[in-house]
Order: C-alpha cells, then sequence, then structure tokens
C-alpha cells in the first residue's frame, strides 16, 4: 500500500473516528512504513473510539511484538484466542504474532480454533512450523481406554468407560475432611472492604433467614476472590466459616480430576452433594482456574465436561444449594472461563490486593501474638512494607525472630522483638506480588473487556 495514502487515511479517521476497519487499515500501513509507535497510538486509540473489535487487536498485538514489547503482545493475543467474535483470519493473525514471540503452544491453540471454525483457512506451512496439523482434537478410544489395568474399586459402563464407584454414606472422598475452622474475622488483620463484603453476601443471610425468606432470597451463593498469592485470600475463606460456625470444606484440584471418563464430573457432583447435606457449609475451592478454565482453550471434550458440570452445579440444576456459601479464589482470573462470571454463579467478584500500611499492621499484630516484643510501632513497620502480601509480612517476622534466636544462642540471653528488629528484616524482604502485578496491568491494560480489571488499575493508580 503507498505510504502516501497515510495523511489521506489519517483525515478520513478525523471525520470517522470509530471506523475500525478504516483505523486498522492505517495502523497497518503505519507499521509497514516503520512508524511503529504512531500505530500503536492509533490503534489503541479505537478502543476509546468505538468497539476494540477482534481485528484492531489482532493488529494492536502485531505492533506490540514488532516493538518487542513481548508481554502486552502476549496478554493482547491470548485474549483473543477466548473472544467468541474472533474470525479464523483474525486467529490466523494471532497465530503469527504468537509464533514471532515464540508462544508455540498459544500459536497452535489459535491455529486450532481458526481451523475448526473454516478449514478452508489452513496453512500447511504455517502448521509445520508451529507444530500443529489443524486437527480437531478426539479423545482417546474407548476400547484403548478399557484396556487399562484398573483396580477392583472400579466399574465399566457398556460404553467402556470407566467409572470410579462413589459412595453417598459419609465422607465420599478420603482424606477430604469437613472442617470447623477456630478462626474468624478477628484473626484476620486488615481487609476490612472484603469482610464487610463478606458479611454483606454470606453473613447478613444467615442472620436475618427470615428477613431474606419474605423477599424469596435464598440463602447462599458465589464469591470469587482473586489477586497476588499470598494474600489472604485461603485465610478469608477459612474464617469466613469460622465467623458464621459453619463447616469448611476445602477442594483441591487433586480432589475432583480423575484420569478415566466421567469420573470427575462423578466426584464434582457428589461433593456438591455433600456439602448440601451440611448445610450452612462453605465450600472452597482453591486455584479454581485448574478446575474452570477457559473451554476455549481445550482441545478434547473431557476436560470441557468437567466445566458443565461444574457450573450446573454452581446453578443449583437438579438441587438447591440454599445454605451452600460457595468461595473460590484465583491468582489467574484471566484464565478463568467467562461463564462463571454470570449472576447466579460467582456473581461477586473481589479483588484482594496487598494490605496498605493499616492493613499490614494489623497483619503484623496477629503474626506478633505470643511472641517477645518490647514497644514495637507496628505503623513504622508497616510503612516500610509497602506492597507485601500477609506471606512476605510472616517472612519479615520469621526473619526477625531468626535474627533474635541466632543473637540468643550467642549470648545466652533471649531478648524480645524491637521496632528497629523488624524494619532491619523487611529491607531483606523482597515483595512477592511484584511480578504478579506485572503480569496483570497488562491484562488490564489489554484486555480488559467489561471493566472486570478496574480494581487492579485503580490500585496501580493508572486511571
Amino acid at each position: 500500500m503507498d505510504p502516501e495514502l497515510i495523511p489521506a487515511l489519517e483525515e478520513a479517521l478525523e471525520v470517522s473516528p470509530g471506523n475500525a476497519p478504516l483505523r486498522r487499515q492505517l495502523g497497518n500501513l503505519l507499521m509497514g512504513c516503520g512508524r511503529l509507535e504512531d500505530a500503536e497510538d492509533v490503534l489503541r486509540a479505537g478502543g476509546e473510539a468505538g468497539p476494540a473489535t477482534p481485528g484492531l487487536q489482532a493488529a494492536l498485538a502485531r505492533c506490540f511484538a514488532m516493538q518487542g514489547k513481548a508481554s502486552p503482545a502476549l496478554a493482547v493475543a491470548e485474549s483473543l484466542v477466548h473472544r467468541d467474535d474472533a474470525s479464523p483470519d483474525v486467529l490466523l493473525s494471532v497465530c503469527r504474532t504468537l509464533k514471532s514471540l515464540d508462544e508455540l503452544d498459544a500459536a497452535r491453540r489459535a491455529y486450532r480454533r481458526a481451523v475448526e471454525l473454516d478449514a478452508e483457512v489452513a496453512d500447511p506451512v504455517l502448521a509445520e512450523a508451529i507444530g500443529a496439523d489443524g486437527a480437531v482434537w478426539t479423545e482417546p478410544d474407548a476400547d484403548e481406554a478399557a484396556s487399562n489395568d484398573h483396580d477392583e474399586d472400579e466399574d465399566a459402563d457398556e460404553q467402556g468407560r470407566v467409572i470410579l464407584r462413589i459412595t453417598h454414606g459419609g465422607n465420599p472422598f478420603e482424606g477430604l475432611e469437613i472442617e470447623k475452622p477456630d478462626v474468624n474475622f478477628s484473626d484476620v488483620g486488615g481487609m476490612d472492604a472484603l469482610k464487610e463484603q463478606i458479611g454483606l453476601k454470606i453473613i447478613a443471610p444467615l442472620e436475618n433467614a427470615e428477613l431474606y425468606a419474605a423477599y424469596g432470597k435464598a440463602i447462599g451463593g458465589g464469591i470469587l476472590m482473586y489477586g497476588p498469592p499470598g494474600c489472604g485470600k485461603t485465610h478469608l475463606a477459612r474464617a469466613t466459616a469460622g465467623q458464621i460456625d459453619s463447616a469448611f470444606i476445602s477442594v483441591g484440584i487433586h480432589d475432583v480430576l480423575d484420569m478415566y471418563l466421567g469420573n470427575s464430573e462423578a466426584k464434582l457432583h457428589t461433593l456438591f452433594e455433600y456439602a448440601r447435606s451440611n448445610t450452612p457449609c462453605v465450600l472452597f475451592f482453591d486455584e479454581v482456574d485448574a478446575l474452570g478454565a477457559k473451554r476455549s482453550d481445550m482441545r478434547g471434550s473431557a476436560g470441557r465436561q468437567v466445566i458443565n458440570q461444574f457450573l450446573a452445579e454452581l446453578d443449583g440444576v437438579k438441587a438447591s444449594n440454599d445454605g451452600l456459601l460457595i468461595l473460590a479464589a484465583t491468582n489467574a482470573p484471566w484464565a478463568l472461563d467467562s461463564a462463571f462470571r454470570r449472576p447466579g454463579r460467582f456473581d461477586r467478584v473481589l479483588f484482594v490486593p496487598p494490605s496498605d500500611a493499616a492493613g499490614a499492621a494489623a497483619i503484623l499484630n496477629v503474626l506478633l501474638k505470643g511472641k517477645p516484643q518490647k514497644a514495637v510501632d507496628l505503623g513504622a513497620v508497616a510503612k516500610r512494607c509497602k506492597g507485601f502480601s500477609g506471606a512476605d509480612l510472616k517472612a519479615v517476622v520469621d526473619v526477625a525472630v531468626e535474627a533474635k534466636l541466632a543473637a540468643a544462642m550467642k549470648s545466652g540471653v533471649p531478648e524480645p522483638l524491637t521496632t528497629k528488629d523488624l524494619v532491619k528484616a523487611a529491607k531483606s524482604v523482597k515483595p512477592s506480588t511484584r511480578e504478579w502485578f506485572g503480569t496483570a496491568k497488562n491484562h488490564a491494560l489489554y484486555a480488559n473487556e467489561g471493566g472486570q480489571y478496574d480494581e487492579v488499575l485503580d490500585y496501580l493508580k493508572m486511571r
């Protein structure tokens, strides 16, 4: 395309700023002329002038990649692979961008999805370069699955699928226990806004059951917590159960997923049934993205069936979830299937950031309980811990205690912890949340359709 067309396209775009095809054409022309920064400005402005179409986003991802901005390019490209409105041509463009970033797994996903949508776009040269044949993934043959050796505790149905027998009397999961947590909100330092949200969603309905019943409002529901690792999501879930004196069941991926077809869905259903029989009950899914990953990422139907089962259980299609409180936590909300965010499932999505100074002081106060200390200025220590997760603050206390133990073993005289000891320890601990925010920032800036990550931008003071 002739570079002399650039002024005319720019003039036309001023008249029609919401014209996405025109903006994309200008961006591609600018990239072809080596004016990458100008192209980025034009393409990014498209999201402000109108809907961020897949074509515009694909061009923006390519522009980022050409500038060596691998992280934002990857964030935009991967978000396009999951968009329902991405055309086969756009997906092939995304595939090439991902190939240039050496992200071959993601490139193969984009290519396979493009071919599934339209087999005529298949590009044998591109497929060979990324190691994809373009074929649709199929499940292993049933006879092959049935030919494996199985324990005598397993049955096979008429189609040869191995089904694990799960007893419905007592606890159906070996090693999975119902807890009665001995912690409550008073044991959770900071997080006042989060505790208030959980109180409105979970605690208030239990304490005012008759009022909620009068309005036909069921007791229960789902809350999804996301944020950097180590910021207390699991601890907050356990404290929620303790606050309302309910049963608490913590579920990990190993409690559900099974190598044989049909078993994972059966386990998940029995787990929900078991929780429903012990209401009020807090059912907590840690790292929920492992069980609820985006279905567009999956090459076969087995993983999709588990997600469909999970969604059906959350909806309470065949059984009431009244009194069942479902909490989930993830460090990667962008990897979670969007269907989980629909109202009636995880209809509250709460960002769990590192604590502010007041919250850090409250956490330190909890961590220092029972430890010898002398006039510790928690506020002064907290100021040295900006961006620290709860786990980082625990590390600060541990480092200070270890230093005191080492000194006591030399002198033979144990000394209490002081503000100076904790401040010194804080200088030696680096906040573990920085890496997470580096990734989250890219998703919040470039893959934030619907504003689901606005809280991240607010925390980073970027809007």
